[in-house]
């Protein structure tokens, strides 16, 4: 089987890619090794599918730590609001959410993936599911992939499965070897956007599972106790460790830590008031222990930080409940207010890249040309979405990195084969 275009991998990439080397005249063929195409579109969003974002360039830019700016180059062709566009000229209605995220106004992931296999259709890709490639070789000519049951030629090959992390969509991490063996280098591999491990003893003794805490602010130190990064969202504590928004975003960072020698944990700091400043929540405190003299510490400070939390501050400082406020000290108003602001928390690591959302590290970006995303060490070999080095936070980050480079990868495999075609019809 001949083909100018061959896709390996039914995700966001991959199907972006499939569609726009079919819409660029390339005869395309799109390879699956599970039995559904669209598998993360369709869970992502909590299975509403944010499709991506709607903020600024630089901030979408901005919430891709993990090597976004490589993808300014291909921003300058095909970036977040070409991706509205996109799905708004198929007919999928979208919808601005909070911090810019974009949804299908259905509410359902499904119309988004229904969309796009019609669109599949249309153009008369050739879709080939339950089909597990087990080989590339590589050739100045064509490039052969390797089924279980077949050989398919290629002039151009776009590879799109994905990382490591939510192996059930099929993202195990096929591709490293094939990218391996065309002398690409893939950098070392960790889980992003992960719940994080904790051995303290009140992660251990369970006193505050289940505890969600609002709109906190979550800071990853480094070694010497100096911030890396904030983030200002929810948090809940877990059997394990910490897990919820606040501490996803962060996960990238302690992971990066404690690859580094000699650390065996990273210490978080949380601060469950980031909109009261310390001075301002100790003159508060103080106050409640003069006005109510007479009640307990638990009763006079209520309201202040949620009961369960309030309860474990107290016993944490050692105080006992039902002291009266009128005999707290101020060094003991001082140590509560130190535990609502920099509360420690040291975590020893992360769930498995299995478990993770994303996956760090992978095809290094210093290989791969920005604005086609072909590979600069052989030709006609592309690469796109999660199997390259290239990470960003939850909230439409990583589906808009997916589909703005499987755009590229497969209009330049389209444009590249006709261009071969060209050379040859001339020679």
């Amino acid at each position: 089987m001949n083909y100018d275009v061959i896709v390996i991998g039914g995700g966001p990439s991959g199907l972006m890619a499939a569609l726009s080397a079919a819409e660029n005249g390339a005869k395309t063929i799109l390879i699956e090794k599970g039995s559904k195409l669209g598998t993360k579109l369709a869970i992502s969003g909590g299975g509403r599918c944010n499709v991506t974002n709607r903020l600024a360039e630089d901030e979408v830019i901005k919430h891709i730590p993990g090597n976004g700016k490589f993808l300014y180059s291909a921003f300058s062709v095909f970036n977040n609001y070409d991706i509205i566009a996109f799905f708004e000229g198929l007919g999928v209605e979208l919808k601005e959410e909070d911090h810019g995220r974009m949804f299908p106004a259905s509410n359902s992931a499904k119309s988004v993936v229904d969309t796009l296999i019609k669109q599949l259709d249309k153009l008369n890709i050739k879709i080939n599911k339950n089909t597990r490639v087990k080989a590339i070789h590589y050739d100045s000519i064509n490039h052969t992939v390797i089924t279980d049951d077949c050989k398919i030629k290629g002039k151009a090959i776009v590879v799109a499965v994905g990382g490591m992390s939510v192996p059930h969509t099929g993202s195990t991490g096929d591709g490293y070897a094939w990218a391996k063996k065309a002398g690409h280098t893939i950098t070392q591999l960790y889980p992003t956007e992960v719940p994080l491990t904790s051995d303290e003893m009140f992660i251990k003794n369970k006193s505050l599972q289940g505890l969600s805490l609002r709109d906190i602010a979550l800071t990853v130190c480094n070694k010497k106790g100096k911030p890396i990064v904030t983030h200002q969202m929810d948090m809940v504590f877990t059997h394990f460790g910490v897990s919820g928004p606040a501490v996803l975003r962060c996960s990238q960072f302690v992971v990066k830590e404690l690859m580094k020698a000699n650390q065996n944990y990273v210490t978080l700091s949380l601060d469950v008031l980031p909109n009261t400043n310390i001075n301002d929540l100790q003159n508060t405190l103080l106050n409640l222990m003069k006005t109510n003299p007479k009640k307990s510490i638990k009763n006079a400070l209520k309201g202040i930080v949620p009961e369960r939390f309030l309860e474990f501050i107290l016993n944490f400082n050692h105080v006992n409940e039902e002291k009266k406020a009128a005999n707290v000290s101020k060094e003991t108003i001082n140590s509560i207010v130190n535990t609502i602001k920099k509360f420690p928390i040291k975590v020893n690591g992360s769930l498995p890249i299995e478990k993770a959302f994303v996956t760090g590290g992978g095809v290094s970006i210093k290989e791969i040309t920005p604005k086609t995303m072909e590979s600069k060490i052989m030709k006609n070999l592309f690469f796109c979405g999660e199997i390259l080095d290239i990470h960003g936070y939850t909230g439409g980050y990583n589906i808009t990195a997916a589909l703005v480079t499987g755009r590229l990868a497969g209009s330049n495999a389209a444009l590249k084969y006709k261009r071969m075609a060209d050379d040859s019809s001339h020679n």
